[in-house]
This record gives C-alpha cells, sequence and structure tokens, in this order.
C-alpha cells in the first residue's frame, strides 16, 4: 500500500516530487486511531465500571455521549483551526491531551471524574483526522497526484481496524489490569504520536498565515459558541428524552437557527453555510454519515454489553467475539480500497447492515457462540464498505482550502450518529442489557438502516464521484 509514496524530502523542488511521503503515513495513522481506539475500547468496560460505582446502563452511557459531545463540537473546530494555522502544532497539541485525560482517567475515583476525563479525550483526540486529511490534501496538490486511493484506504483502514478490534484489546487490558487500564493505555499511545508529529510531520504553513492579520480574527468564535450549545443541549435532550424536557429540543433549534444567521453573515464562517447550502451532494454525504454510525454505535455497545449481560460473557469473552468484525471489516476494505467509486459500496454496506439487525431479533439468552459469530461477521461487510465511502465521498466532493474543516464536519455527523445511538442504548436497556432491549434496540437499528438505503438509492450525485479518477489510476502505475 505505501509501496508508491515517495520520502519527503525538505527543500526538495516542488515540480519533481513524484508520489506521496510514506514518512507521513505512521503519524497519520496514530493520529486518526486515536479516536476510534477510546470509541470502541470503552464498550467492554462498561459493566466493569457500572459494577465498580454502582451504576446502571443509563448513567454509564455518559461515558460514550461525553466523549462525542466533545468530539462533535471539537472535531469542525480542530479542522478550522487546521486549515488556518497548519497541522503541526494542532496535531502535537491535542496528542498531548489525549495523554493527559489517559492520566486523568486512569486515577477517576468517581463516575463524574471519569465523565470529565473522556471530555477531555475527546477534545485531545480531535486533531488527528481532520490533520491527516489536511496532509493528504497537501501532499495531492505537492505532487500532482488526483487519486490518492492507496493513502485513503490506509488511513480508512486504520480507524476501522482500530475501532472493531478496540473491544477485543479493552477486554484483554480488563482482564490484566481492570477498566482503569482502558484509559491508561492512552498514555504510551500519546507519546508515540508527539515523537511521530514532532520528528515527521512537516511545519506547512495555513491560510491564516498569508494575509498578516491577527489570528483571533481568522476564528468565528461566535458560531463556535453557538454550534457548541445547539449540540449540547441536543445532547441533553436525547439522553434524558423520557423525561419530556422539551425545552431542551427548543434551545437546540434556537441555538441553530442563530447559528446559521450567524454564519451567513460572518466574513469567515466556522462553517461555511453558504457553501453547504451550495453543495447539496455534500450535505447528503453527511446525513448518510449520521444515519450509517447510529447503527455501527449501536452495534458496538449495545451488543457488546449485551453479550456480558444478557449472554453471560466476560469482558474478555465480549471482546474475542468482536474478532471477526475486525477481519471481514479489513479484509473487505483492502480488496475494495483501490475502487474509489462510492455509490455500489454504499448500497451493499446498507444492505449488509439490514441483515445484520435482522439476524439481531434471532439472538437469545441461550444462543450458541457461532449464531453471535455469524452476526458479528454479517455486519463487518459493512463495516468495510461504509467509512471508506464516505471519508472518499467527502474528499471529492468538498472544496479544496476547507478539506480539514470538512473532513472534521464529516466526524462531527457521524458522532451525533453515536450521540444517537447512546441514547438509544440508555433508553432501551435501562437497568440492565437484556435480550428485550436488545431486540428494541435491533428494530431502531433496521429502521435507520432501512433509511440509509433509502436516501443512497435516492442520490443521483454518487454515480460519478470516484469514476474518473479509477479510470485515471488504472493508469498510473505509481498508484498504491
Amino acid at each position: 500500500m505505501t509501496r508508491a509514496l515517495e520520502r519527503w524530502r525538505p527543500g526538495r523542488d516542488e515540480g519533481s516530487a513524484h508520489g506521496f511521503d510514506r514518512r507521513l503515513l505512521a503519524p497519520m495513522m496514530t493520529g486518526a486511531a486515536l479516536n476510534p481506539v477510546n470509541s470502541s475500547i470503552i464498550s467492554v468496560s462498561l459493566v466493569p465500571i457500572g459494577a465498580a460505582f454502582g451504576s446502571p446502563p443509563s448513567r454509564t452511557a455518559w461515558l460514550i455521549s461525553a466523549l462525542y459531545l466533545a468530539t462533535a463540537i471539537g472535531q469542525p473546530v480542530m479542522g478550522r483551526l487546521i486549515d488556518l494555522f497548519g497541522p503541526r502544532r494542532l496535531f502535537l497539541a491535542g496528542t498531548a491531551l489525549t495523554g493527559i485525560a489517559g492520566v486523568v482517567g486512569m486515577l477517576a475515583p468517581s463516575l463524574g471524574m471519569l465523565v470529565a476525563a473522556r471530555v477531555l479525550l475527546g477534545f485531545g483526540t480531535c486533531s488527528g483526522y481532520p490533520a491527516a486529511m489536511y496532509l493528504i490534501r497537501s501532499e495531492a496538490r505537492r505532487t500532482g497526484e488526483k487519486s490518492p486511493a492507496g493513502v485513503l484506504t490506509a488511513l480508512a483502514i486504520t480507524t476501522q481496524t482500530i475501532a472493531v478490534v478496540g473491544p477485543s484489546v479493552g477486554g484483554l487490558l480488563v482482564g490484566i489490569g481492570g477498566w482503569r487500564a482502558t484509559l491508561a493505555v492512552n498514555i504510551p499511545l500519546a507519546l508515540l504520536g508527539l515523537y511521530l508529529g514532532a520528528r515527521r510531520i512537516p511545519a506547512l504553513p495555513g491560510t491564516a498565515r498569508t494575509d498578516g492579520r491577527p489570528w483571533v480574527r481568522s476564528l468565528d468564535l461566535p458560531g463556535m459558541g453557538l454550534f457548541a450549545v445547539a449540540l449540547s443541549c441536543l445532547l441533553l435532550f436525547l439522553m434524558d428524552i423520557g423525561s419530556g424536557a422539551w425545552w431542551l429540543l427548543v434551545l437546540t433549534l434556537a441555538a441553530g437557527a442563530g447559528f446559521t444567521w450567524r454564519e451567513l453573515r460572518a466574513g469567515e464562517p466556522f462553517i461555511d453555510v453558504r457553501v453547504l447550502g451550495g453543495n447539496l451532494p455534500l450535505v447528503a454525504t453527511y446525513g448518510r454519515a449520521l444515519l450509517c454510525y447510529v447503527v455501527t454505535y449501536a452495534f458496538l455497545y449495545g451488543f457488546t454489553q449485551w453479550t456480558e449481560q444478557g449472554r453471560g460473557l466476560s469482558a474478555s469473552q465480549a471482546g474475542l467475539v468482536q474478532l471477526p468484525l475486525f477481519a471481514t471489516g479489513i479484509a473487505v476494505s483492502a480488496l475494495t480500497g483501490r475502487r474509489q467509486a462510492v455509490r455500489g459500496k454504499l448500497l451493499v454496506g446498507a444492505v449488509g447492515q439490514i441483515v445484520a439487525c435482522a439476524l439481531l431479533l434471532l439472538l437469545h439468552g441461550d444462543s450458541p457462540v457461532w449464531m453471535l459469530l455469524a452476526v458479528v461477521v454479517v455486519l463487518g461487510v459493512p463495516q468495510g464498505l461504509n467509512g471508506l465511502a464516505l471519508q472518499n465521498a467527502v474528499y471529492h466532493q468538498s472544496d479544496g482550502d476547507r478539506v480539514g474543516s470538512s473532513a472534521g464536519l464529516l466526524r462531527t455527523f457521524g458522532y451525533l450518529g453515536a450521540i444517537t445511538a447512546s441514547a438509544a442504548n440508555g433508553a432501551f436497556f435501562g437497568q440492565r442489557a437484556d435480550t428485550g432491549g436488545l431486540h428494541h434496540l435491533a428494530w431502531f437499528m433496521l429502521a435507520t438502516s432501512v433509511l440509509f438505503l433509502a436516501v443512497t438509492v435516492a442520490d443521483r450525485s454518487l454515480r460519478g464521484i470516484g469514476e474518473t479518477s479509477e479510470n485515471d489510476s488504472q493508469d498510473d502505475g505509481e498508484n498504491p
């Protein structure tokens, strides 16, 4: 995959450069992996954390939502900062914050402190993925290579690998050092990221350095604030939807309207809603990401909790059950990664999600392990297709000058899906992750999957994405 990625040398003439700098792959992958590892590794820790602090699933769900609220807000903010100032310093700052959060979480004396550590983790892990997408675009400009299929595939496989293998690693860590080990793992990962980022990421200039204006004036702070208020109110409403706190939904709509009004009038908006309004295919991709990740994360957390409480497996066993998901997802991504056309991947991925959700309805407390593995294998197919297709779609649909913030916004919509999934898990499971709750969750996931398929079939703009680049890459022996 990295064979065609040529080594970057400072001072090299840009016109003579051929191939992507393969030295960038290690920091890109390490940074992009920090968020999915913390997203997935917690899935097998929820039950032992709940036992340690005497908290039911409805309360431990905040460990999921806190991370995703921070990342949903932080990803586009960090992406915009990377667009303005370049990736290196922000990558290093975010990675350092991740290590600090690992220390806080490892020593947390209460569930509240642990939730605070997860918020820090959310903000700390925000820089990796936008920085990677910025570097890919920067290398494309430097080399003249327009279709970095191998690089995008490597990035997608990395995030998918970590997301899927996370439960297995988490189960192993819980067995060795208890649930605190799943927080402590961030310390060595952060140190590795700091080393690689400092040694290999070049100090690329951002757009803010070209006009000589103070950096604060390049930031749309009111827009960022309204965006954060809207998402926070939405999360609070979703996490306790049964309480009837509709005023939170009203605040969400009001803050959202204020955010839109502000962005339409800002000289340098945080999120250029005018561009989004004129780029409906990109908006549709963000909507598909939300639907896709509702199903992905509802399964990751809901199914894993059920295997421990409803099926009676240990944390280590529950993690091992997820391994076929890892193997299938990676195999599918590797086999299809060189093909950049996204429509076929999304269609097959949507059908795969529908089949997997239907299979969940067949599971019971005494179901044999081979049935659990069958469900996991089926879901591995869309796991390997959807993330890669959505990433490629954003790369081709977004404005080149805002690729960092566009990539961050893709993650934001994915995390909105995760927040919705977390709220659904808390609502359907209540005090215990039993089989009845799993079946109710499966019906919710099935309806979401059908909607995902419907909006994909209806979107004609997907037909041309990647097809031209794909034909070009077949004529270019340098492509990975």
